[in-house]
């Protein structure tokens, strides 16, 4: 009887997969492909974010201003508390930093997938909102201790807008920094052209890395 062989993974990233392997450099994007492949493989993993983000959700549908926000750290386990509560004050000056709640809704996303040469990315910003003036945005959220690197932003920012036609019609993207209240969006006077070079090269790296790990 002879030994069943394993099934070759595809590579494969998300999101804020692909833009934290972006965010790093020599060694560490090996090391860091690598994790992800062996994560894939076992289906591990866990988001510790899901309570907070539909708290942050439910504020934004309700109008409520943060209330969501500030009972979700009492719901949570003991363990994430000390997460939640260092995430609740960024997320609720952002909030407030929309204006009147009565002047945002929520809007539906739909996730995307985008090919960067032969690498597939999946696109998942958590929401969307649409402001009263009618123009709508696609949120992604950032919940690391340290703020979103430049390029980061830019690989974020940019992929999201590339696929927006799928993810939310008509929107712009944002990435908020939650711990500082922060939006980031796309910075004027980019040139799309040369973020989808360095993006792709990027990708192909990805990619042998990840068939060399396997």
């Amino acid at each position: 009887m002879t030994a069943p062989t394993s099934i070759p993974l595809t590579p494969y990233a998300t999101l804020l997969g692909f833009t934290r392997y972006v965010d790093r450099t020599g060694p560490t994007k090996a090391t860091f492909v690598d994790g992800l492949r062996r994560q894939r493989a076992s289906r591990s993993g866990f988001n510790p974010h899901g309570q907070f983000v539909k708290a942050l959700k439910a504020d934004i549908a309700f109008h409520t201003g943060g209330t969501h926000l500030a009972g979700v750290v009492d719901l949570v386990k003991p363990r994430w508390r000390p997460l939640y509560q260092a995430l609740v004050p960024g997320a609720t000056a952002w909030l407030h930093s929309l204006g009147e709640p009565n002047g945002v809704d929520l809007a539906q996303t739909r996730d995307a997938l985008a090919m960067l040469g032969d690498l597939p990315v999946k696109i998942n910003p958590q929401f969307g909102i649409r402001h009263a003036d009618g123009h709508a945005e696609a949120v992604r959220l950032h919940f690391d201790e340290a703020p979103p690197s430049e390029e980061a932003v830019l690989a974020t920012l940019h992929l999201m807008a590339r696929h927006m036609d799928a993810v939310l019609p008509h929107a712009a993207p944002v990435l908020v920094d939650v711990r500082r209240g922060v939006a980031h969006r796309m910075p004027e006077g980019v040139k799309p052209a040369q973020i989808e070079h360095w993006l792709a090269g990027e990708a192909a790296a990805f990619r042998a890395i990840w068939s060399t790990a396997a």
